[in-house]
């Protein structure tokens, strides 16, 4: 089926319940004021766009990329596309301009909705995206060169009948966040994100009628498909790390929120303001994390802002390849944050249903076969391969990435997550940090999550890297500490003090035991998207000439 079909089977069965709703101002006394469509209103809206957009010649095989604001009309023209049977292409604005140019001329578009901000930009920039003929602008229309939204919506029928799609065709290129690499556009189809919805859906337990607060915006486009109401916070979705908890909590409070999705960044900022204050969400039954391993300091002070019965859950996953595993907190809290605190890596929890994850030996080049492969033994750390439904199968034209990343399996395939990690005896999956950032040491690997996890137990830290120095096979182990607000050593003698303190704890582990050196950074340089994921190439580079520094002078 088409994604878009459970759109209208939702509508069908809760035709009044609100679909989305967005803080639209404030009202004479600072409170806010909310505007609303229907998932009826909503279904027909989507209704109305797709008919107006395929009598201009959108249909299956075209692109048409999305940059809008989060709110009604994101939600709409989304599903909008979907039923045209055309692909949606969902850029991340926060990856940067240069980046977001070279995503967009290997996509080569065949036409944009966005604001015209955008539209500025490719009228500018025409010659990279010679395809873009059909174009709808989401705001004024002067000078965008592009159809309104408004006469769009106004040519189509709410009746439109959405063309038959088979579960392998295209609706969507996500581009990753290039935290790691060049941002690569992963391919979705229709089946895939129906897999997607089932197995949230049932696992999590998510019923119609619950009212969800998506931190970031593609989260949302689950929700219309179960039967749950979106409310857009009042955020800028590319700076999660900066949310202003008062307005979240005011907008929860407002509305109701029973679920809430968020990076683990989002989730610092609202747990350390709920503990301040000492704060409760009352009406919050699961708060979801992703995009790294939530710290444990953050899953202890939510523990405190959430009601009993709720959980904070962190589901691991990727672009292209969610959702993995899922462990609510308390069991993190009560089970494993020792392990943790000792080396151990992060317990990521038992892999969906239908969810297949091998861990096999470590190797940097493709896999042709599953035959090929050599599994780890159990609790043996090595690559994490995936199957499952909802895994996607290629990247946009990149067949090197493809290859790189997938392994033949027969009918099917694996999908190589690029993350290291090992499965214990009771079936968990534990996470222990990135491939591409193992630090190897003339005394064997070193994993970033296993390593830096013991300095985050430091009352001072507010974040660890662990970054390699010299050759490969002989690297010396670093460690980059970003102190909490206001902890900064400053001085030469506080900053061998604070390194001390650190040695000493090096010094209780095996595991951390070989490292001396330890270096201080203001602020950690991480992904846009989410706000979490540590560049450490970047601060590699930034050890690098540090250490420089300090042997000039």
């Amino acid at each position: 089926m088409n994604i878009a079909d459970r759109l209208a089977e939702s509508a069908r069965k809760y035709p009044h319940q609100r679909a989305v709703v967005k803080p639209a101002g404030r009202d004479w006394i600072g409170r806010y004021t909310y505007s609303h469509l229907t998932l009826e209103q909503l279904h027909h809206e989507a209704n109305r766009l797709a008919d107006g957009m395929r009598k201009l010649g959108v249909g299956p095989g075209k692109k048409i990329v999305l940059m809008v604001p989060p709110g009604l009309e994101f939600i709409a023209l989304t599903f909008a596309i979907f039923r045209t049977g055309a692909v949606v292409v969902l850029i991340d604005p926060g990856m940067g301009r240069t980046n977001i140019l070279n995503c967009l001329r290997e996509v080569e578009p065949d036409g944009f909705a966005a604001i015209p901000l955008v539209h500025m930009i490719r009228r500018l920039k025409s010659r990279h995206f010679p395809k873009a003929i059909f174009n709808l602008v989401v705001g004024s229309e002067r000078f965008s060169g592009a159809y309104s939204y408004e006469s769009i919506r106004a040519l189509g029928n709410e009746d439109y009948a959405t063309p038959q799609t088979s579960p392998r065709d295209p609706a969507a290129i996500i581009f990753t966040s290039g935290s790691t690499g060049t941002p690569k556009g992963v391919l979705y189809d229709h089946g895939m994100f129906n897999a997607q919805v089932d197995l949230l859906r049932d696992h999590y337990q998510i019923q119609p009628g619950e009212i969800d607060l998506p931190g970031f915006p593609l989260f949302a486009l689950f929700n219309s498909a179960m039967g749950v109401t979106t409310v857009i916070p009042d955020m800028n979705p590319t700076k999660p790390a900066k949310v202003d908890p008062r307005k979240i909590l005011r907008i929860a409070q407002d509305q109701g929120i029973t679920q809430a999705f968020g990076s683990p960044a989002f989730w610092n900022r609202i747990g350390r303001y709920c503990q301040e204050k000492g704060i409760k969400i009352p009406t919050l039954k699961r708060a979801l994390s992703a995009g790294a391993a939530v710290p444990l300091d953050v899953l202890r002070r939510m523990n405190e802002a959430l009601p009993e019965a709720a959980s904070l859950h962190t589901p691991y996953g990727a672009t292209e390849a969610l959702p993995i595993c899922s462990i609510p907190h308390q069991d993190i809290l009560k089970r494993t944050q020792q392990q943790t605190s000792n080396g151990a890596g992060t317990c990521v929890g038992k892999p969906f249903p239908h969810v297949q994850v091998k861990i096999i030996k470590i190797t940097d080049g493709p896999i042709a076969s599953i035959n090929e492969v050599r599994e780890c033994h159990p609790s043996e750390i090595g690559e994490i391969i995936v199957q499952s439904p909802s895994v996607t199968r290629e990247y946009y034209q990149k067949p090197d990435a493809t290859r790189l990343a997938k392994i033949q399996d027969g009918d099917s395939f694996w999908h190589r997550m690029g993350d290291v990690g090992y499965l214990s005896d009771g079936g968990n999956l534990w996470f222990c940090g990135r491939k591409a950032h193992i630090v190897k040491t003339t005394v064997g690997p070193m994993y970033s999550i296993c390593v830096e996890s013991p300095f985050l137990e430091h009352s001072r830290v507010y974040r660890a890297a662990l970054v390699g120095m010299g050759a490969e096979g002989r690297q010396k182990p670093i460690i980059i500490i970003e102190p909490e607000a206001k902890q900064f050593p400053h001085s030469a003698k506080e900053q061998a003090a604070f390194a001390a303190e650190l040695r000493s704890l090096a010094r209780e582990k095996e595991l951390t035991a070989s490292i001396d050196t330890f270096l201080f950074h203001r602020s950690f340089p991480v992904d846009r998207r989410h706000n979490v994921k540590i560049h450490r190439e970047e601060l590699q580079v930034w050890a690098e000439k540090e250490l420089t520094r300090r042997v000039k002078t």
